[in-house]
């Protein structure tokens, strides 16, 4: 990775946090006491938690995305850690289903409506969508959320596409195949997907 690699990285993790800061914000200001008592209901029992992150992900198609938007839960104070827990694991097993279920039924993930239910895809429509809601004072905090959205959303997309090229990296990728101690491939894992912001291009 050459130094505009990581100036992009580092350009889309600070898109990244503002996007992240602005939804929270918004969502904290929306809210008023009712998403968090919807997000109780939703999540008071921890299978219902993971079965709506399984949920969420297997719409959206991004268990980075459904990730992001509970840190900005969490974050904002609309939700628990402990509640976050369980949809960020129902997350990563709504990606599997995904996966699983484009295998046996042969859609191929080039179809429009496919592509159109990525979070790459649908930000700048949602970033558009906040734009004209915050010229409307009633409408601004909404405005908001779906402007935080898109731009976090397109700061992932900027670091994603800056070290994309590592996954190619024999040298790099040889120093995660070199763990015989399954820990430390557990470790490897972990870094490789936090690295390039993909659990499916990991496996």
């Amino acid at each position: 990775m050459d130094i505009f690699g990581i100036l992009s990285m580092i350009g889309g993790l600070a898109l990244f946090l503002y996007g992240m800061e602005a939804m929270g914000a918004g969502l904290s200001k929306l809210s008023g006491g009712r998403m968090e008592r919807l997000l109780d209901k939703l999540t008071s029992k921890r299978i219902m938690a993971v079965l709506l992150g399984a949920g969420v992900t297997a719409v959206i198609q991004s268990s980075s995305a459904t990730t992001v938007m509970v840190v900005g839960f969490v974050n904002s104070g609309i939700m628990k850690l402990n509640q976050a827990v369980g949809i960020i694991m129902g997350a990563n097993i709504g990606t599997t289903i995904t996966s699983w279920l484009l295998s046996l039924t042969g859609i191929q993930g080039s179809s429009f409506i496919l592509k159109m239910l990525k979070p790459s895809s649908f930000s700048p429509i949602l970033a558009m969508v906040g734009i004209m809601f915050t010229k409307d004072e009633k409408k601004k905090d909404i405005g908001g959320i779906f402007l935080g959205f898109a731009i976090l959303m397109y700061g992932m997309e900027a670091m994603s596409g800056a070290v994309a090229p590592l996954a190619d990296n024999e040298k790099f990728t040889g120093i995660l195949t070199m763990f015989s101690n399954p820990i430390l491939g557990l470790l490897a894992g972990t870094i490789l997907t936090a690295v390039i912001q993909s659990s499916s291009a990991s496996v």
